[in-house]
């Protein structure tokens, strides 16, 4: 996506769903009701950890004309990870009583959302950029080459250094990843990374969903995080209904915004 014609381009991101449809659907009214958004795009990490994955497809299907960039969690259920040998996530000790429990959580999500699941997450994207009004941005779940780690500071110079070889009229860089569920905003001369946070799992103790708004204009960008409420007793009240794997974990994380499996009893 490249233009110059000095026209505005705003972009509404989603990142981190896992599985909760009454933020998503939050989300979406949120970003229906301004008239200035050019495109959605979706950071990845839509089904697993949740207890709505087939309601959070149906959703995503409906989107007009969005991007969809693949998390390390929608890799995991084209990969069916639990069929591999002492199967690990981010490193953790493959018999760590948490790691196998949401192993088990990405299974019982691969069996539900099925083939059309499946073929839906593999039509997803690794990356994407745009070359508008000045200003170059990339879009990931995490960093290029891997998915469960963004880049550092000096990473991102880094990356900004090389795009700025092949894209000098560029006046501004902005690295926009999802992944950690904390929103961040790093300033760098004409370098900005952001993170939005999460929409339907946030870590950092706002128990809020979240969408972000990316504006580009005249080689300048535009950062703004919404946090808005939602039905949140609705959300805990399926998890506690539907009891996916791992649940008492996840519902205990979304009730405090914040991982806390020390409030678990195994």
């Amino acid at each position: 996506m490249s233009n110059s014609d000095g026209r505005a381009t705003c972009f509404a991101i989603l990142t981190d769903i896992h599985g909760n449809i009454n933020a998503l659907n939050e989300a979406i009214r949120v970003i229906d009701e301004r008239s200035d958004v050019d495109k959605v795009i979706c950071l990845g990490d839509n089904f697993s950890l949740g207890s709505a994955p087939v309601e959070v497809l149906k959703k995503l299907q409906s989107l007009a004309d969005p991007i969809f960039i693949r998390g390390n969690h929608d890799r995991y259920l084209v990969e069916r990870i639990w069929e591999y040998d002492r199967p690990t996530i981010e490193g953790m000790d493959p018999d760590d009583p948490v790691c196998i429990d949401i192993v088990a959580n990405e299974k019982w999500t691969a069996d539900r959302l099925g083939s059309e699941g499946q073929d839906f997450i593999r039509n997803m994207k690794r990356s994407h950029f745009v070359n508008i009004n000045g200003v170059y941005a990339e879009f990931t779940h995490a960093w290029f080459g891997r998915d469960e780690l963004p880049p550092s500071l000096d990473e991102a110079k880094k990356w900004r250094d090389h795009e700025q070889i092949k894209h000098d009229k560029a006046k501004s860089f902005v690295f926009t990843h999802g992944h950690t569920h904390i929103p961040r905003h790093d300033h760098f001369g004409n370098l900005r990374v952001f993170c939005p946070g999460s929409t339907g799992l946030p870590f950092d103790e706002d128990k809020r969903g979240v969408v972000a708004f990316l504006t580009l204009e005249n080689g300048t960008a535009h950062w703004e995080v919404k946090r808005f409420d939602y039905d949140f007793e609705a959300a805990l009240e399926h998890m506690e209904k539907v009891q996916p794997p791992f649940y008492r974990n996840l519902h205990s994380t979304l009730k405090y915004a914040s991982i806390r499996n020390d409030l678990v009893e195994n």
